[in-house]
């Protein structure tokens, strides 16, 4: 049986809290005895759900859990693969252009057949940081080393998005930042110009000895600079990062730039310790706070609230960030935004899509793959500083997860699918870029059929092949999912990894969200092997399992979830300043 587990009070009312299995010992001074007498025994974190996640089913159906992390694996092997051939193989080419460095670089088709890329066009060099960043990322998620495959450095290579000769010396989407080149075809978008820096710092924390360090200093010096000019008012449609200055078009105005501001400073603080930029995020969030309603645009908006959960514990902030889930979830009604933009909650036909992402009014509602992954990838690490968010991200998560798999062709029966003819090519790692719930490119036989997997490739150039359905640029995001949900022995219970899109984080032990939708209290079989530990659970302040080392039985109480983090055996918890410790790892930003 575990020892004691000793906790040292740092303040003047409690001096020690002492911990034996689930059974808490409070040894206090006289003074605090009757305050004592007045708490509830139940000292678990209260938990807080957000609304439109309330109204999703706790057991989605049909149910089917993919293994997302060897699709991750087989979607690298694939999409990097230069020696296939075939009409539209490979997908990947070198770009010779040297723009912004003195290097080759590589692209990857937006789409199959995308007529507006390839090494014939524009000299190979229109291809998009949100797919290739996004495929390094995805890579490195699951452990892929993308510094030495077939020879090539694809990290440095990356280092070309980093757009130094327009001036704006920050990541863009296209190695030319310049609007309209090269087949680019987009107006200036905030989001595209801001979410390849969160994408590019991802990559340099998982890769971190790539010479990445130089640029990720100056986006934040941009980022900075940006939002204090700015000062509190995003109501633009993107930022001249050159000229320094907000602009407005016929685009939508994007305030929840200012959550990938925040972001973005935020972990740049963490890397470089520069205390500007942490200030910087601070700022940020209040401008994003600030807001009267829902701005989502696109897929920033969640980075916001993980912002400032982290800002609260790891800072000592206390920002009411309860609106910016609402906002995600419930998303905009705004009519001057991108209206409808939010989480779908519906079921469509026979199945519940309930949880992805995307526009609930276009077409009666249309989901997309990317934006669906890079929902989990702040959601589920911000449970580890808000862990009264526990059950509701483990409940969404449940339902998003289920339904991603109908983006991809052999998990949806043909007759909902656009091009089921052509989904041999996929090798089912590449999906649809949308799921819709009614055909909006007109194909008689999928009239009154939902859902429908698809995509707008064929609108984006009246020459793009009907394979321009199936999306690389969503794929390619496909690592979030393969890094953060694994299953268990028990249908429906995953075990949801909360440190692997926790970027640049302290130091700090395995931590896993698992959650029960089930009636009934159920028991898991707890995968470990190694060295002893005990698990911890951070919502009730319980031991659950001690002294393991290999697979342990762990019981889930109905419809609740677990945090669990799995302690060296030998290491005693200490609170200190209101965290609970193991040794010099926080193990809890929250005292139940």
């Amino acid at each position: 049986m575990r020892q004691n587990l000793k906790y040292k009070q740092t303040d003047n009312t409690i001096e020690n809290m002492i911990i034996k299995k689930n059974k808490i010992l409070f040894i206090v001074i006289a003074l605090t005895i009757p305050l004592l007498f007045s708490c509830k025994h139940d000292r678990s974190i209260k938990q807080v759900h957000i609304n439109r996640v309330e109204q999703m089913p706790y057991l989605p159906e049909p149910y089917k859990m993919l293994d997302w992390r060897e699709m991750t694996h087989n979607f690298d092997q694939y999409v990097f693969n230069h020696s296939l051939q075939g009409e539209y193989l490979p997908f990947i080419w070198l770009d010779n252009s040297q723009r912004n460095f003195p290097q080759q670089t590589f692209g990857l088709y937006t789409a199959i057949g995308d007529v507006r890329q390839g090494t014939e066009v524009h000299g190979g060099e229109f291809h998009e940081a949100i797919n290739s960043l996004a495929a390094l990322m995805s890579a490195g998620l699951v452990g892929i080393d993308k510094t030495y495959q077939h020879g090539l450095n694809y990290i440095r290579m990356s280092h070309n998005y980093f757009n130094v000769e327009n001036g704006w010396n920050i990541v863009m989407n296209n190695t030319s930042g310049r609007v309209g080149q090269l087949g680019g075809g987009y107006a200036r978008d905030w989001w595209y110009d801001v979410f390849p820096n969160v994408l590019f710092y991802a990559v340099g924390g998982l890769f971190p000895d790539e010479r990445s360090d130089s640029i990720m200093y100056i986006v934040a010096e941009q980022f900075f600079r940006a939002d204090s000019i700015l000062d509190g008012n995003y109501h633009f449609s993107f930022f001249d990062y050159s000229e320094m200055e907000g602009r407005r078009s016929h685009i939508p105005f994007q305030e929840d730039a200012a959550a990938g501001h925040a972001w973005v400073l935020l972990n740049a603080y963490q890397k470089f310790g520069d205390p500007r930029f942490l200030d910087g995020a601070h700022s940020a969030i209040q401008a994003l706070l600030s807001q009267e309603e829902s701005r989502f645009y696109e897929v920033l908006m969640p980075f916001g609230a993980y912002s400032a959960a982290r800002l609260n514990a790891q800072h000592g902030s206390d920002y009411d960030f309860h609106r910016i889930l609402d906002w995600t979830f419930d998303g905009t009604n705004a009519e001057d935004g991108r209206y409808g933009w939010g989480i779908i909650n519906e079921r469509w036909g026979d199945y519940d899509v309930h949880g992805l992402q995307g526009s609930w009014s276009h077409n009666g509602g249309f989901a997309f793959l990317m934006n669906t992954f890079d929902m989990a990838w702040p959601l589920v690490p911000m449970v580890r500083y808000a862990p009264q968010y526990a059950e509701t991200i483990g409940k969404w998560m449940l339902n998003t997860a289920n339904a991603t798999r109908l983006f991809y062709p052999n998990e949806i029966p043909d007759e909902h699918q656009f091009l089921p003819e052509k989904k041999n090519l996929t090798r089912n790692v590449i999906g649809y870029e949308g799921l819709i719930k009614k055909d909006h490119l007109g194909k008689p036989e999928l009239e009154g059929v939902s859902p429908v997997a698809t995509g707008d490739g064929p609108l984006w150039v009246d020459t793009n092949p009907d394979v321009s359905v199936f999306s690389l640029y969503g794929s390619a995001h496909i690592g979030i999912f393969g890094s953060i949900v694994e299953k268990t022995n028990v249908e429906r219970i995953l075990r949801l990894n909360c440190l692997a899109t926790d970027f640049f984080r302290e130091a700090a032990y395995p931590t896993y969200l698992i959650y029960n939708p089930y009636d009934t209290e159920k028991f898991i079989n707890y995968v470990y092997e190694g060295k002893a530990v005990y698990l911890y659970d951070v919502i009730t302040g319980k031991v659950v399992a001690e002294n393991i080392s290999s697979n342990a039985r762990v019981a889930i109480p109905a419809k609740s979830a677990l945090l669990v983090v799995e302690v060296p055996q030998e290491l005693d918890l200490v609170t200190s300043n209101g965290r609970i410790m193991a040794g010099d790892v926080v193990v809890s930003y929250n005292i139940p």
